[in-house]
């Protein structure tokens, strides 16, 4: 069994931890899931690619992945995604999200995993980034 990953929009950080509260997201624009891939090992990958920028620049935003929840908590965790992913994954096309999932497959931590399943799942997330508008990206993480 793995992680679950929840990815939502709220106005900022702190409706996001209240959104987020006792482990249960519940949010206007909708939720998109994903089980088992870190934010972390996937996202920095995505918006690198979609952005033509080095991983390295994308890690150093202070709101890449931040934690924003208890860290003692021993179950659930809340993080940050940057604005720059939000408006590249709002602005990308299919064919962009497609080319940025096979660039994330042949990372070490995305080896073996299916490119088109990934795609799917940023393509929702483009779309949950699309709706939010100016609204920021978080991601609930639950044991």
């Amino acid at each position: 069994m793995g992680n679950l990953y929840d990815y939502y929009a709220a106005a900022d950080d702190a409706q996001a931890l209240g959104i987020f509260e006792d482990g249960r997201v519940d949010d206007r624009f909708g939720t998109v899931g994903l089980k088992g891939v870190d934010p972390y090992a996937l996202l920095g990958v995505v918006e690198a690619a979609l952005r033509g920028v080095p991983e390295e620049q994308v890690e150093a935003d202070p709101r890449f992945c931040e934690l924003l929840s208890d860290p003692q908590h021993e179950s659930h965790w809340l993080v940050s995604l940057t604005d720059s992913l939000r408006d590249a994954l709002a602005l990308a096309t299919s064919g962009r999200l497609q080319q940025a999932a096979s660039v994330w497959t042949l990372t070490e931590d995305g080896a073996g995993q299916d490119a088109e399943l990934i795609a799917d799942f940023l393509e929702r997330l483009a779309g949950l980034a699309r709706d939010a508008g100016q609204c920021g990206l978080y991601c609930g993480i639950s044991l």
